[in-house]
């Protein structure tokens, strides 16, 4: 076998973030058989990779073993003994992996970086003067990162369906399955993502009188809370939150008919498993390029309100204090357009 030019990656956070690179590594891979690649990212996303050729995945956790500059330094020494490596594709571009590449640079190392189009993105989102056109996918972003290293690449931007079956784990947790299928993903990081919780309830109310089976994805206690609430009221409804590992997690998600989620990680963890997602966008809008990877802008549900976006990633409070882009969007609406999925 001839030698492969070794290839390091970064991406530390967040989830959905680190989703995105998926389909960008698989086809960097793919169209590139006289490479490997070592990516470096939290322990918690190695799930996203499994039984990829030619990959490893390095679990760096920056809590506690690398935390800080220090920890820094720490990784940095760990990854140059783990392997020699030709160049190093930075996908985050922040501090700690500005860091980390002027000290590979200092080793000999050549490396390339994400261009994020901050300044676009300021265009986009000011109010008002808005600058409203679509920007250039994220996921082109990090293909131009390799693009840079001499690495031909072309993304063909289409959901493909996992071919797994449900593990015997996940059957013996929630059944075979007898209908049609739904996830339901109501959470995000920052209140200028989340669909309300009451509105997301008369969804789930609409949807309990269908043939459906409905489960419901999340992370925090609080949120197995609603969700634990929301599954004794309705006969549909499974809350699948903190009972599943990411592999399990992953695993299910391949066997659902649709994905109800925010502009959030579980649009881009049922892009992984080639899942249609509707996708409901609030303060958020999808020309900042974090549509899922494949995913139909025909199944976006977003008001046309013209303050928005506001913000790239949800965490500006809004201005008008009432969230109306988010308040605007009726129940009936998106189950309307869940229907093409479950009729």
């Amino acid at each position: 076998m001839p030698h492969l030019k070794h290839i390091l990656v970064i991406r530390f956070s967040a989830m959905g973030d680190v989703a995105l690179t998926v389909p960008v590594i698989k086809a960097v891979l793919d169209q590139n058989p006289d490479i490997k690649i070592t990516y470096v990212s939290r322990p918690e996303f190695a799930a996203f990779f499994n039984n990829i050729s030619r990959f490893t995945f390095y679990p760096a956790d920056l809590n506690y073993k690398f935390k800080g500059l220090p920890g820094l330094f720490k990784l940095f020494r760990s990854l140059k003994k783990n392997a020699r490596y030709h160049a190093l594709a930075d996908l985050h571009d922040n501090l700690r992996t500005k860091i980390l590449r002027k000290l590979f640079r200092l080793s000999g190392i050549t490396y390339s970086y994400i261009n994020k189009g901050r300044a676009e993105k300021k265009l986009l989102t000011r109010f008002p003067g808005k600058v409203l056109k679509p920007l250039k996918l994220t996921t082109e972003r990090y293909a131009d990162v390799f693009r840079k290293l001499s690495l031909p690449l072309i993304l063909n931007h289409q959901l493909l369906k996992s071919a797994q079956a449900l593990t015997d784990e996940v059957k013996a947790m929630i059944g075979e399955k007898k209908n049609k299928w739904i996830g339901i993903a109501p959470f995000a990081k920052h209140k200028g993502k989340i669909y309300p919780l009451d509105s997301t309830e008369e969804v789930i109310k609409l949807l309990d009188s269908k043939n459906v089976t409905i489960f419901l994805f999340g992370g925090s206690a609080l949120e197995e809370e609603i969700c634990l609430q929301w599954q004794q009221k309705y006969k549909t409804v499974t809350s699948l939150v903190r009972r599943l590992s990411m592999e399990q997690e992953l695993n299910l998600i391949s066997q659902l008919d649709v994905m109800i989620s925010m502009d959030s990680a579980g649009m881009h963890l049922a892009s992984l498993e080639g899942i249609p997602v509707v996708s409901v966008w609030g303060a958020t809008h999808h020309y900042a390029g974090f549509l899922g990877y494949g995913q139909s802008e025909n199944n976006i549900v977003a008001d046309d309100i013209e303050c928005r976006p506001c913000s790239i990633y949800g965490n500006k409070p809004c201005f008008r204090k009432d969230y109306a882009c988010l308040y605007n969007i009726t129940p009936e609406t998106i189950v309307n357009r869940l229907n093409n999925f479950i009729s």
